[in-house]
């Protein structure tokens, strides 16, 4: 999937994996899928939230339609989307959309300071404008302002039927100077063995060979968010003044 793709829809599953479970699946994983065009990059997202964290909390919780409004830009390019992701329960799958907003850093910044509404940023296409105003609402209606930044190194592959694999590694975050850049003063998230978060997006069912490899390294589907794993921190560290 390109970067410049703006509105799409997936189903996603986590894992968590130790260095061993990593080994044995990416050797399978190469006879099957190729890296994509971005195969090694550095994720950085900013989430918007309210100043009690608000919708975190509600996400937390897993309800059955949950929505989260983030920043993503990636290590040395000037772009960043601004992106609604929601997760819906369809029968017993929970389903995942996103919809994206393309702007440079400095439009960026003159969103997050106020300076304009992002609809106002974005270039004349309609779909662009429409997510930017859904963008502006969700500021507007909630409260909303950058609260955290979440970035990790990513590995990625893409397969058939638009099957994609990513592994997380050296998950970290911060709260405050909300830049998309890392610091060395950032907080780990993930400390024990498990700490490689794997991704399966598809577009229906897995095919079978990724079944019968998972099955073999024992890698099983769990719930795991990344800005929740970074809030439970912050919250230890509040309960902790």
């Amino acid at each position: 999937m390109g970067m410049d793709e703006k509105i799409f829809e997936r189903i996603e599953k986590k894992y968590l994996l130790d260095s061993e479970q990593y080994r044995q699946i990416l050797k399978t994983l190469k006879e099957y899928m190729e890296k994509d065009d971005y195969y090694k990059s550095e994720v950085m997202n900013i989430y918007f939230d309210t100043k009690n964290y608000d919708l975190i909390i509600k996400s937390i919780e897993n309800p059955d339609f949950k929505e989260k409004l983030r920043a993503r830009s990636y290590g040395g390019y000037d772009k960043v989307f601004l992106e609604i992701k929601t997760k819906m329960l369809e029968g017993s799958t929970r389903v995942g959309h996103k919809r994206r907003a393309l702007v440079t850093r400095q439009e960026y910044a003159d969103f997050t300071t106020g300076q304009r509404k992002l609809a106002g940023l974005v270039t004349p296409r309609p779909h662009d404008i429409q997510i930017a105003r859904e963008v502006d609402y969700m500021v507007k209606h909630f409260k909303l302002e950058p609260k955290v930044l979440v970035y990790y190194n990513r590995e990625s592959y893409m397969g058939d039927n638009k099957l994609r694999v990513t592994f997380d590694t050296d998950l970290r975050f911060r709260e405050e100077d909300l830049r998309f850049e890392p610091k060395n003063t950032d907080k780990r998230c993930l400390r024990g063995k498990r700490d490689i978060i794997m991704e399966i997006k598809t577009h229906g069912a897995m095919p079978l060979w990724l079944v019968h490899t998972l099955s073999t390294a024992r890698a099983f589907p769990e719930r795991f968010s990344k800005i929740g794993k970074a809030y439970e921190i912050i919250k230890k560290g509040e309960h902790n003044v």
